[in-house]
């Protein structure tokens, strides 16, 4: 507040004038840091919320009301909320399927660091769904979700690594990157490093360390993982000789439609007949 001193008809007056002034930038940095925390709050809040409408936790399951509740959180510029909503759109749950928008999502959720969402981004890269097919893109996403321990992307590396497609063929990399992916229960990563220890690509040949894997992944009815130790018992290499018990792996792969272990379960009989 100041006084002000003007002339009016010829006669000095003095005026209180209240100025409005500026608020102290310290204070409008606080301001907006508030707004932010406020933000960020409601948008969790929201993105919980969805997850509550996706599983029908608490309240009935709605897809659709799902798909709002991410919505209103991802355009706060929620990472989280922005990939559950690429999820949804990925799958046609609760909204039109469309890749394209996934992968919109993704990439803005990835932008922010989220493993989920540049794991996710980088499969479409590698497979070429919602963006053009780009494996050297495929690798770099995998490989900073893979840093922050995410076993999708280090699994998809490894297979990268293994092959050669994208990045120069590395046995010895693939197999240290499906071993943190395995040691976290994943089991298509326990799978394809027993495939290695099978082959003594990247590790020394162990056929009982490629069974035991084997078995783990296949005790969480993973199918090739079924069939894989099937073979092993059927030719007694890394475990005892048992038809019976390569039949019955068969068997649980073939219900899940693999049809290399229909094949072989059809070739087991006939030799056993």
């Amino acid at each position: 507040m100041r006084l002000i001193k003007v002339i009016a008809g010829g006669a000095m007056v003095v005026l209180l004038v209240i100025l409005l002034a500026r608020p102290h930038p310290s204070v409008r940095k606080t301001t907006e840091l508030y707004q932010k925390v406020a933000d960020r709050a409601e948008a969790v809040a929201k993105n919980d919320l969805g997850l509550r409408y996706t599983t029908g936790q608490g309240v009935p399951k709605d897809l659709g009301k799902a798909a709002e509740l991410f919505q209103k959180a991802a355009v706060r510029g929620y990472a989280v909320a922005q990939t559950n909503l690429g999820l949804l759109y990925e799958a046609g749950a609760g909204v039109p399927k469309d890749l394209g928008k996934a992968a919109e999502l993704f990439q803005k959720a990835a932008d922010q660091g989220n493993a989920v969402a540049q794991s996710n981004l980088g499969w479409y890269y590698e497979t070429g769904q919602g963006v053009p097919k780009d494996l050297g893109k495929a690798r770099e996403l995998y490989q900073k979700a893979a840093d922050q321990g995410n076993f999708y992307a280090q699994n998809n590396l490894g297979r990268l690594y293994a092959t050669g497609e994208g990045v120069p063929k590395d046995s010895g990399k693939a197999a240290e990157l499906f071993q943190k992916a395995a040691d976290q229960g994943y089991a298509g990563a326990q799978r394809n490093l027993g495939l290695l220890y099978a082959t003594g690509e990247g590790v020394p040949k162990d056929l009982g360390k490629a069974a035991e894997l084997f078995q783990k992944a296949a005790d969480q009815g993973y199918a090739g993982a079924q069939r894989n130790l099937g073979l092993l018992y059927a030719t007694g290499e890394g475990v005892p000789k048992d038809s019976a018990k390569a039949a019955e792996l068969y068997q649980k792969a073939a219900d899940q439609g693999d049809e290399f272990a229909t094949t072989l379960l059809k070739r087991l009989s006939a030799e056993n007949d």
